[in-house]
């Protein structure tokens, strides 16, 4: 017999020998839990399950010191980090002797990694660089996976699972998602929010908790943005069938890859206000804005400038944006002729100036630049300003704040609904307005895929076609 023979029989040798031990773990637990199988298999079920971990880990022990010295078989990443490339851990929850949850003959550990070897094929047509902890049916602590995305310094860490629900109602179905929400430095929050609303969207399913209160290692010890998401209840029957298909297994992963790309390429969203400043709602806004760290635009009318000078100042001094919008917000003498435009225009330009310190470049025009009073005088007057060198902006979103008084959760509808998914969004809100105040934070949180910016002369400005 030579020597792969010899290493072969050894194998077949071992493997007899870990399957009559499981074999035996079995038949005790059997004996032991009787009525309480269920409550079991429904403790497998969660993310990290100490008993169950314990047990893999001490028969892994087992196993280790029974071995001679073969070469070992474990998978490792073996990977070389490339440059200017984000690196993201995949890991597939479970694995091994620890099988997760265990429901009407699906394996959670065998559903994860399908889910991650798809997720690991997307991520890479758009461009990433993937290791996975786990690339085989093989128990892991959760010590070691994370060691392993801390040592290769991954740029992002999503850990795979499955759900199961411990009740009689199997109806309970949908995806969850976990973080860390107390470590605000890793920025988990926006990770999780993403990989949660891209995969709702791709696959269709009942959008469920997004946790922050998750208190497990692979979430907690990681010292990159990570999250845990659960795509779906293997209790459920119609859902567990979906999960086992490779059809409902590539949307969950187009959907988790999908999150991953918009966290590192966010789109753009520029967020706009008109008719400030305010005695009141616009510090609100402000103060809002100088907790998330995001910076807006605003376009400002000269007479309320005049009144409220030291609100002006807030909004230059925090290093925001200052347009103009004009002196005195009356249609109809406003566009009653060029002329008439543009005495407004410098008056308000000179206040602005004289308040703020700030030589405005920016225009918009009172009801967008072709409205139902300019039709006669839009062209002239957009023509003059943009050859006097300022470059004026309409939009493409907008809460519709301005008419009627609307609760904060239409106004989120509103914005929701009129941005399209543009991959560049120019957002129009009104600081005068009570409820815009009051809804901008929420507002904000529900648009995690983008990133929020100032307007300025270099772009591209959005405007409407002139007639």
């Amino acid at each position: 017999m030579n020597t792969r023979e010899k290493r072969n029989a050894k194998k077949t040798k071992e493997r007899k020998r870990e399957e009559k031990i499981i074999y035996i773990c079995g038949a005790i637990l059997t004996g032991i839990l009787g009525t309480f199988a269920f409550k079991t298999m429904v403790a497998m079920a969660t993310p990290e399950n100490p008993e169950v971990e314990a047990a893999a880990e001490a028969l892994k022990e087992k196993q280790n010191s029974e071995k001679e010295e073969i070469p070992p078989e474990k998978s490792e990443p073996g990977i070389e980090r490339e440059r200017n490339t984000f690196l993201i851990a995949i890991d597939p929850g479970h694995g091994g002797e620890d099988c997760g949850c265990i429901e009407g003959g699906i394996i959670e550990k065998d559903i994860n990694l399908q889910i991650a070897f798809r997720v690991k094929e997307k991520l890479e047509e758009k461009g990433f660089q993937v290791m996975m902890p786990r690339q085989n049916d093989e128990y892991l602590a959760k010590e070691e996976r994370v060691e392993l995305a801390n040592s290769y310094q991954a740029d992002a860490y999503v850990s795979i699972h499955q759900n199961t629900y411990e009740g009689s109602d199997k109806s309970v179905s949908g995806i969850e998602t976990w973080y860390d929400g107390l470590d605000e430095m890793r920025d988990n929050k926006r990770l999780a929010q993403l990989i949660h609303q891209e995969t709702v969207k791709s696959t269709g399913a009942q959008e469920r908790t997004l946790w922050g209160e998750a208190q497990f290692c692979v979430t907690g010890k990681t010292l990159m943005p990570a999250c845990l998401i659960e795509t779906g209840f293997l209790s459920n029957p119609q859902e567990r069938e979906l999960l086992a298909t490779e059809e409902y297994q590539e949307k969950v992963a187009e959907g988790i890859a999908e999150g991953i790309n918009l966290y590192f390429h966010p789109k753009s969203m520029y967020l706009t206000f008109d008719d400030g400043p305010s005695k009141e709602n616009t510090d609100k806004v402000l103060d809002v804005l100088k907790e998330k760290n995001i910076k807006a635009t605003f376009f400002l009318i000269g007479e309320y400038v005049e009144k409220y000078p030291e609100v002006a100042r807030r909004i230059a001094q925090e290093g925001h944006t200052i347009g103009i919008h004009c002196y005195r917000h009356d249609y109809q003498v406003l566009y009653e002729s060029v002329d008439s435009y543009l005495e407004d225009f410098w008056k308000a330009y000179d206040v602005i100036l004289a308040t703020t310190g700030v030589k405005a470049e920016l225009v918009r025009f009172p009801g967008g630049s072709v409205n139902a009073y300019n039709k006669d005088t839009c062209k002239d007057i957009a023509e003059e300003l943009t050859k006097q060198g300022f470059v004026f902006f309409d939009w493409n979103a907008s809460l519709d704040d301005a008419v009627g008084e609307k609760e904060p959760e239409q106004l989120l509808i509103n914005a929701r609904f009129t941005t399209l998914d543009r991959k560049k969004v120019v957002m129009l809100l009104h600081d005068r307005v009570t409820n815009t105040a009051l809804c901008l934070n929420d507002l904000i949180d529900q648009f995690p895929e983008y990133r929020m910016k100032t307007l300025n002369t270099k772009m591209e400005p959005v405007q409407f076609p002139m007639p």
